[in-house]
């Protein structure tokens, strides 16, 4: 595997969800700063030494509601 895919949202509560795209990998942070470092850890911790992949994309989406 040579990267890994990230669906981020932004939680209603504030700050950034992250959940990955074919595996089980969940995290959570306050700012996109702190979600990067989040993220890095929990792929770290979810692959055995050598296994993991080299690149980490991150897909941000944000929602926004307009007035008509």
């Amino acid at each position: 595997m040579t990267d890994i895919h990230f669906i981020v949202e932004e939680s209603p509560e504030g700050g950034y969800a992250a959940r990955a795209v074919g595996q089980d990998i969940y995290t959570e942070a306050d700012t996109l700063p702190e979600l990067h470092a989040m993220v890095r850890d929990a792929v770290r911790c979810h692959f055995d030494a050598g296994q993991a992949p080299s690149l980490i994309r991150l897909h941000i989406t944000r929602e926004e509601v307009l007035a008509a």
